[in-house]
């Protein structure tokens, strides 16, 4: 049986890098559906994917022009769901915002074990989304490799 049904990427706004993170997992091939999709810990009011953070995703053959941000809400946090923030900041709004039933949420890199968190790109130019891709990429790339494992040991 897998182990889960769903996977949240939350970043600060759900505007770049949670919707990045989504694009790139959907298009890596996972043995079991997974339902995945992005969240936002701080998201006011509902916005569109960053246009610097669409122009690095079209360039690498993926779009999310149809995404709106939404936030994260009580109703997310399951035992069947994978919340995973995009940067420990995220992840401690997270343990403020929603106390315990935060407690299982891991970074990307946490959970991969893999290097440090994707640096944030707010405020930057197009090459530091570009930058912010490339680290999301390469861990994305180990976390459906450990998601398969997952699969193939369940």
């Amino acid at each position: 049986m897998k182990r889960y049904d769903r996977l949240i990427f939350v970043s600060n706004g759900d505007t770049a890098l949670g919707p990045m993170a989504e694009a790139i997992l959907q298009n890596k091939f996972l043995m079991d559906v997974l339902e995945v999709t992005s969240r936002g810990a701080v998201v006011l009011f509902p916005e569109p994917v960053n246009p610097k953070a669409e122009a690095v995703l079209v360039s690498n053959g993926l779009t999310m022009k149809d995404h709106v941000s939404a936030p994260l809400l009580p109703e997310d946090f399951d035992e069947r769901t994978l919340i995973l923030a995009t940067g420990e900041s995220v992840k401690q709004k997270l343990k403020n915002q929603f106390g315990e039933l935060a407690a299982g949420v891991k970074t990307i890199a946490e959970f991969t074990g893999e290097g440090r968190d994707v640096s944030n790109p707010y405020g930057g130019g197009l090459a530091d989304y570009g930058v912010s891709f490339g680290e999301l990429d390469v861990l994305i790339a180990r976390l459906a490799l450990l998601l398969n494992e997952e699969e193939l040991l369940c």
